[in-house]
């Protein structure tokens, strides 16, 4: 890959550009000391990834981020002393199209093997990026177990299943924001995210809805009016038992946790409706999960190009056919409300009608 480096200490620039020429084939091709610079160099000479500070002079990382994404889109991951300490602004610029997060490694790192520096983090990260930026991978064939049968198949209450990557964050907000705390319903959420980071997205989305927002914990049932994240960086499941379950199968998915894969376990064993919602990201994880929630008559929402930050997700489930609605961020919590009101046999149907 062709790295970009943006960080207002020139230490700090060094380290990260020593540390990927050290132990990677990639290359450092540009770096900036404040988002200003940042962006005017990515327009003349676009990187696959940018490593962003945040706080900077002149133009902080979020900043940055949100005109490079508008102007010349890119892989974006965010550099900072402290993700936690910063949490606000990290999340600001992941909704912009970050695509995540981490603390800048140790100024006396210089051993690879040495987790406490930082340096593996930051290597297991560029080559997760590398692979979904670059190679492309294509998802993996999950097997299409049987739908359970069960007489009780109607007497669940529903279920929203929502995935999200690039530029997650800050549209779950939106629609989060815009549900109510009588939702009669459960939501689980599949956001790309590193492992370190989930907790803080839980917390940062609980204060932004009216719903109470947690990390999905193993072996928890699903309860009414709540919100669940799912977790690590295992798979997230739903057992026949419609309880959580984590899995590192399928080892080789370029994606961990997976949409496709917790959508395909609800659609076996969910007994109650379900409405499936792809929103911004790239790739195409999920695409196959909501197809197969799509032709189990079930409701499929995707974000529509316009207000996707990065319109991949959405895009290869439109091809697949697996949409029922294509809608702007704005708009999808009205469609998730409806959903819910209408009686499933004409669910489609009246949605559809009202936008």
């Amino acid at each position: 890959m062709n790295i970009a480096i943006v960080n207002d200490v020139w230490m700090i620039r060094a380290l990260l550009t020593k540390i990927v020429h050290d132990n990677t084939d990639h290359i450092v091709i540009w770096d900036a000391e404040d988002g200003e610079r940042a962006v005017s160099k990515a327009k003349i000479k676009t990187p696959d990834l940018i490593l962003m500070d945040l706080l900077m002079p002149v133009m902080d990382g979020v900043e940055a981020t949100r005109i490079i994404m508008q102007q010349s889109p890119c892989a974006i991951v965010v550099v900072t002393a402290s993700v936690e300490k910063y949490a606000d602004m990290v999340f600001s610029a992941m909704s912009h199209g970050a695509l995540d997060a981490i603390s800048t490694p140790s100024l006396d790192s210089n051993d690879s093997n040495d987790d406490s520096t930082g340096i593996n983090p930051l290597l297991h990260k560029l080559q997760v990026i590398n692979n979904l930026t670059v190679t492309k991978p294509r998802a993996p064939d999950i097997p299409m177990s049987p739908i359970l049968k069960t007489n009780h198949r109607q007497k669940k209450f529903p279920l929203i299943c929502i995935g999200a990557s690039t530029g997650g964050p800050g549209a779950l907000a939106v629609i989060l924001a815009a549900l109510p705390a009588e939702l009669n319903a459960a939501i689980v959420i599949v956001q790309h995210v590193d492992e370190n980071f989930v907790q803080g997205l839980a917390e940062w989305l609980d204060t932004q809805c009216k719903l109470p927002v947690s990390v999905a914990k193993e072996n928890e049932p699903i309860v009414l009016n709540h919100v669940y994240i799912a977790g690590g960086d295992k798979h997230l499941r739903l057992d026949p038992a419609l309880c959580f379950e984590y899995s590192h199968e399928p080892v080789e998915y370029a994606y961990r946790p997976s949409i496709d894969v917790f959508f395909h376990s609800v659609n076996q064993y969910w007994p109650g409706s379900t409405t499936g919602v792809l929103l911004t990201g790239m790739g195409n994880d999920g695409a196959k999960g909501l197809l197969a929630l799509k032709n189990n008559n079930c409701i499929t929402i995707a974000q529509d190009e316009q207000t996707c930050a990065v319109y991949g997700m959405p895009r290869a489930a439109a091809r697949l056919d697996a949409v029922n609605l294509v809608l702007p961020i704005d708009d999808i919590s009205t469609a998730i409300i409806k959903s819910l009101n209408n009686d499933r046999s004409n669910n489609i149907k009246n949605v559809q009608s009202a936008r």
